[in-house]
């Protein structure tokens, strides 16, 4: 599997804002891309304006179709200038579970 981690620090104005665009995407990521097994949207307990993003896809294919989903192109350009710092994005691959053993994630209920 392809592993993305992601810590964001957005602007402090910004965060409601911030996560209700993260939310969309994430959601879009695990309803609409068949790629993507995980997506996890995580708030620091102690830095609210840090975020943690935890993806995991099928392959660097299927990751690449997320860049291009229209929900990721809106999140991208609606949230483009809310960051207080560029993200560090970490790629890997998962070593547990095994591959085999990962299934699709199931967006929340409407």
């Amino acid at each position: 599997m392809y592993v993305l981690i992601v810590p964001i620090h957005i602007k402090p104005e910004h965060r409601e804002a911030f996560l209700e665009s993260m939310l969309d995407d994430a959601i879009g990521s695990v309803r609409d891309e068949p790629g993507c097994l995980r997506f996890d949207v995580i708030q620091d307990s102690s830095d609210p304006n840090c975020i943690y993003l935890y993806e995991v896809y099928r392959d660097e294919a299927a990751f690449q179709a997320h860049t291009e989903a229209p929900h990721f192109v809106r999140w991208r350009e609606t949230v483009k200038d809310w960051f207080a710092a560029p993200p560090d994005v970490t790629f890997g691959t998962s070593v547990f579970p095994p591959d085999d053993a990962w299934v699709s994630q199931s967006p929340p209920a409407e």
